[in-house]
């Protein structure tokens, strides 16, 4: 039986690599200094493997084949897929013995994921592994929600999913501790009129509906005004799974600031008896 030593929500974006200096630097400092805090908290949990919840941006999947979900089964993950990131190239280790243990149970819990043993990983699950300097030798089992080509999963099929994960993570005999990053979202636009307007009102009100602690009014609301957020909110559906991974357990968010030049409002959470340290911060 393993240990869930941490359920981890976070936002990415590209832009945090590639054009740190669109904001002020007190500013940026203060963003990477939360994910640095959620990485040592991370790491304080001494996981033996990770579990990553993104979403593909049409990099592995197309049109001709987009999976609701699909989990990785692979050795190793390289990572950036795309050539433009300013980060470094590097292939994390897959723990595909983890990564076939969970496909095989979802299957069991009528879940119908697919599975790949040969997915390159995007910006959306780099950049929070970056910016909170986890150790790229950490064994990883990616999971990825199609959150950008409708039809996609329901943000509930997506709770019921990380309910299904908490509890077969825990029932895995492979590894003594395990943990999970949930990374998307909050409010961002991409490539639409929208692009660089932040739904801050959204984002504060989801955050409050997940530290209040009734799933059932975080999936009515996500599901009911993810519109106005914008179509890269639609990412959530990764927070409403670690959700339900957690199993009940409380929610604290460790930071959110609404950051129109870097197009996103940016979230960094928490699911446990000992959440993360709240970054103390005006929301702007």
């Amino acid at each position: 039986m393993a240990e869930l030593t941490g359920i981890y929500t976070a936002s990415h974006t590209p832009v945090m690599l590639n054009f740190p200096d669109r904001i002020p630097t007190e500013l940026r400092t203060e963003i990477f200094g939360a994910y640095e805090a959620m990485g040592r908290d991370f790491e304080a949990g001494r996981p033996d493997a990770l579990v990553v919840l993104s979403n593909d941006h049409l990099h592995n999947f197309f049109l001709d084949n987009f999976p609701a979900l699909c989990i990785g089964v692979g050795e190793s993950y390289e990572s950036p897929i795309e050539h433009w990131l300013k980060a470094k190239r590097r292939v994390f280790t897959g723990d595909q013995a983890f990564g076939a243990y969970l496909l095989q149970e979802a299957l069991k819990a009528d879940f119908d994921p697919a599975f790949s043993m040969e997915l390159v990983l995007d910006h959306g699950s780099l950049t929070p592994l970056e910016l909170a300097g986890l150790d790229p030798d950490l064994p990883i089992v990616p999971i990825l929600f199609n959150c950008v080509q409708p039809p996609m999963p329901t943000m509930r099929r997506c709770y019921q999913f990380g309910k299904f994960l908490g509890e077969a993570m825990r029932r895995y005999d492979g590894a003594e501790r395990v943990a999970i990053l949930a990374t998307g979202g909050i409010s961002h636009d991409i490539a639409t009129p929208r692009m660089g307007m932040v739904n801050r009102e959204f984002d504060e009100t989801l955050l409050q509906l997940m530290e209040a602690g009734d799933p059932e009014a975080v999936v009515k609301y996500a599901t009911d005004e993810v519109h106005t957020a914008g179509n890269g909110a639609e990412e959530i559906r990764m927070w409403m799974a670690a959700m339900g991974a957690a199993g009940g357990l409380p929610f604290k968010r460790a930071y959110y600031k609404a950051v129109n030049d870097w197009y996103t409002g940016i979230g960094i959470g928490h699911f446990g008896r000992n959440s993360l340290a709240a970054v103390e911060t005006v929301n702007g």
